[in-house]
Order: C-alpha cells, then structure tokens, then sequence
C-alpha cells in the first residue's frame, strides 16, 4: 500500500475530510502550535480537514475560525462544530480580516495556512504564486496573533523561501521548515513554522516615564518596560527621565527625551 493510499484511507476510516489532516496532526506533534483552550484561524480551510484537526486540540473551552472563499460545510460531529465558526471571504481584504477579528473578540493564539496556488504545471509560476499565498498568511498572522502566538505556513520550495524565513524569524522567537510524513513524496511543499510571535508593549508616539538601568555600545540609555528594551538618546544610567517612543521593533525600541 502507498504512503497515498494510507493515509488517503485512513482518513475516510477516522471521519475527515481530507488526507491533509493528518499534516496538522504531525507539524502540531513536533511543535506544539495548539493548546487547548486556543483561538485558532485557519486560512484556506476548505475542505475541513484541518479545521477537524483544529477544533480537536483546542478542546471545549477553545474556538476555530475557519476562512476560505470556498464555502466549508458545518462539521459533522456536532461537539467540533459547536467551537468552530466558518467564514467565506478573501483574506486580501480588509473586510475579510475584521470579519475574522470582529468572530475572534480579539487577537488570536494560532494561525495555520494550507493554502496552494491553482496549479499551472509550470513549476517557476506555481512557486511563485504558492510564495505570495505564504506571504498573504504571514501578513495576516501579524495582524491577528497575540504575543507569544504561533504560525503554520505552506510554501512551495524555491526562490526566497529563506527571505520569507528571514523575515518571520524578525517577528517570532524561532522559526523552523519542514515537511512531515503525510506530504506526499512527490510534493515540494514545505512548511514554516514559527513560535512565539515577539510584539512590543508600546506603540510609536507614546509618552511615558522610564529608569535608564544601562548603557548600550552607542552611548544610548537601556530603560526596560515590561521585559521590552528601550534605547533612549544622551540617558545616563541611574536617570528616571520621560521620553517619546520614536520607533518600535519586535524585540527593542528608540525613544527620545522630552524637555
């Protein structure tokens, strides 16, 4: 029997609808990317099968936001179907996005993508196309996740794949590729998993008041809000000044004094 016909069978043995299932039960096994009680979104979620997957993990107490512009079917099981929600939309628009915030009640502890491009057979052009759905899905993990959230993201292998991990891995504390065992061998698709999504407890043009506790390798003071560093410009150590926040990054930001 091939590794197809296996896991093809197995999910119509265990109720779900697509052979892809079994993907978000591996790449969950090897990074734990859904706790029970999460808030998960998940991008592209027709047929179901992940969103099967999803509301498993996330228990009773979680939820499931599926979007697709597909229109999914309600979950057979009546308990998954209870703690999952279906949206159709296009996550290029900025409707579609605050649909999903406005169901969600806020920001979100997983987002999981298994969107692919309408393939072509033209390898450059469906690489290509597979690299702009990742990006889509990246973008709006941004958007959704909570600090600390996750994200799982397939890509066709190709040309700036690593720049997308690049710059994923600017904005989470590690991010990993991989494929597990349910691809199929012929496939090229890998995914990138990225834990821990960094964002900063302050926002551009905030005013607050901060203890400088050090000096950095330029000169600039190092005052810490919330375990956040803040580099504030010609600050001693010792100072408690007020200061303006300039720029924020994930994991420090630059802040000028104020007179």
């Amino acid at each position: 029997m091939t590794r197809k016909d296996d896991y093809y069978n197995r999910a119509k043995q265990q109720g779900y609808r697509s052979r892809a299932a079994y993907k978000l039960k591996q790449l969950d096994d090897l990074e734990n990317l859904i706790s029970g009680g999460d808030t998960v979104v998940d991008l592209g979620a027709a047929p179901g099968g992940w969103l099967q997957v999803a509301a498993e993990k996330v228990g009773p107490r979680g939820r499931v936001i599926g979007v697709d512009l597909q229109r999914i079917k309600d979950l057979e099981d009546s308990d998954l179907a209870d703690r999952t929600e279906t949206l159709r939309g296009d996550m290029t628009q900025e409707k579609t996005l605050q649909r999903v915030l406005d169901a969600a009640g806020g920001p979100v502890d997983c987002v999981v993508s298994d969107m692919a491009p309408n393939m072509s057979g033209e390898y450059s052009l469906d690489q290509a196309r597979s690299l702009h759905l990742a990006r889509m899905a990246y973008e709006t993990a941004l958007e959704l996740l909570d600090t600390g959230g996750n994200l799982a993201v397939k890509v066709f292998e190709g040309s700036d794949v690593d720049a997308l991990r690049e710059e994923m891995s600017e904005e989470f504390q590690y991010v990993r590729a991989t494929s597990p065992d349910a691809s199929r061998k012929s496939s090229s698709e890998i995914y990138l998993l990225a834990k821990g999504r960094l964002t900063a407890p302050v926002d551009v043009g905030d005013e607050l008041e901060v203890e400088i506790i050090d000096v950095g390798s330029e000169g600039d003071g190092i005052a810490s809000v919330d375990g956040y560093r803040l580099f504030v410009n010609g600050a001693e150590e010792g100072d408690t000044v007020t200061v303006r926040v300039e720029d924020v990054k994930p994991n420090f930001g630059f802040a000028t004094q104020l007179e």
